[in-house]
């Protein structure tokens, strides 16, 4: 791995992020998790695999997975499961939720203050909740 020393500002940081959650930052880590959190975005894996590569980064899409499960497990990022054939993988951590249209693949924010979820049901004995994850689907109008 490159000192921070010699990485770019931006990169150094994210190096140094990983780090404290107790990440190996390898190059392609630091870069994943660079274009991750670079902005608010839903990326699904493919997604961040093309950009990773257009960006001239040598990665194969089993990197690109476990790097990408790796933060989710150390929340710098939400995994959003839309359906079971869609993943995506969010910047924004904190509480919210999303809209999902079908017609064009988009996953959009929704403030948690629009959908306020404050009338659980109690979970079974012996577990606790731990979140809420609400997609609404839509699609384009005709």
């Amino acid at each position: 791995m490159e000192s921070t020393e010699s990485l770019p500002p931006d990169r150094a940081r994210i190096a140094e992020l990983l780090e404290e959650k107790c990440i190996l930052p390898t190059v392609q880590r630091v870069e994943i998790a660079g274009l991750m959190l670079a902005e608010p975005h839903h990326l699904s894996a493919d997604q961040v695999l093309a950009r990773s590569r257009a960006a001239g980064l040598t990665v194969s899409k089993a990197t690109v997975y476990n790097t990408l499960g790796l933060l989710v497990e150390k929340g710098l990022v939400r995994e959003v499961i839309v359906d079971s054939t869609k993943v995506f993988y969010d910047s924004n951590t904190g509480p919210h939720h999303h809209f999902f249209n079908v017609d064009d693949g988009t996953l959009t924010d929704i403030s948690p203050v629009s959908l306020p979820v404050d009338r659980l049901p109690a979970p079974p004995e012996g577990t606790e909740t731990t979140g809420v994850d609400i997609v609404i689907r839509i699609r384009n109008k005709s």
